[in-house]
């Protein structure tokens, strides 16, 4: 049985580029079909979030329009209440790397405000990708990314291919317009070598240890190519 640490957001909203806060947190879909995925294989799941607050969910991501009809938006709410590590997180702060298997993020515009200045879970996703262990991340998580840097200042992942929430994607979804940055913009912008699929359409890119997916329809691909390299 490996142990995968799941790395959630811990904000409760976004701050926009006029300075409201837009409410979101994680994205249901993001960390329930992964869990089910990874648990549904015999392995176990801790959770981790900045100061090792309960993290919260983006309601919109429970809505019957985002999850293929009121069935679908049933069924990942049934699968987040049966989440319980969500609700007994570990702080990030204190995460050792050496005692997991594998290191996935799930996105919703969380990390957007949290993660992607967040040094400790930087310092996590650098000693992650060194260590050759599995590291996924998909969405908007690969803010996250953002704050991987190295002692010389350069970007851990400059070179990688990957993908993330497109602004395409953005666009169709009403927020680019009131966004202080675009994810697609910052990524390309530290030097990784960014794909781009359809929108909203699962896609999932992998380099050496690195596996993105680009939106909420590529986490459970993505957790089955994580799934493929945990031995």
């Amino acid at each position: 049985m490996a142990k995968i640490l799941f790395v959630v957001t811990g904000a409760d909203h976004w701050t926009l580029a006029d300075g409201t806060a837009h409410p979101t947190g994680f994205w249901a879909e993001e960390a329930v079909a992964p869990y089910q995925v990874f648990t549904g294989a015999g392995h176990e799941v801790v959770v981790a979030t900045p100061g090792g607050v309960v993290p919260t969910v983006d309601r919109g991501s429970l809505a019957p329009e985002v999850n293929g009809g009121q069935k679908g938006a049933d069924k990942v709410a049934a699968g987040l209440e049966a989440f319980e590590e969500l609700r007994r997180p570990v702080a990030l702060e204190d995460v050792d790397l050496d005692a997991y298997d594998a290191v996935f993020y799930p996105g919703g515009h969380g990390p957007m405000e949290d993660l992607a200045v967040d040094p400790v879970s930087g310092r996590l996703l650098t000693e992650a990708l060194a260590s050759g262990k599995p590291l996924g991340v998909v969405c908007h998580a690969p803010a996250a990314l953002l704050a991987a840097t190295a002692p010389d200042g350069t970007h851990v992942f400059a070179g990688y291919r990957l993908t993330g929430f497109t602004n395409a994607e953005e666009t169709q979804a009403g927020l680019a317009q009131k966004a202080k940055w675009l994810l697609q913009d910052r990524l390309v912008e530290l030097g990784a070598d960014f794909q781009e699929g359809e929108p909203w359409a699962p896609f999932v890119i992998v380099d050496r240890n690195l596996v993105t997916g680009q939106n909420p329809a590529s986490s459970t691909p993505l957790a089955e190519e994580l799934l493929k390299r945990i031995g």
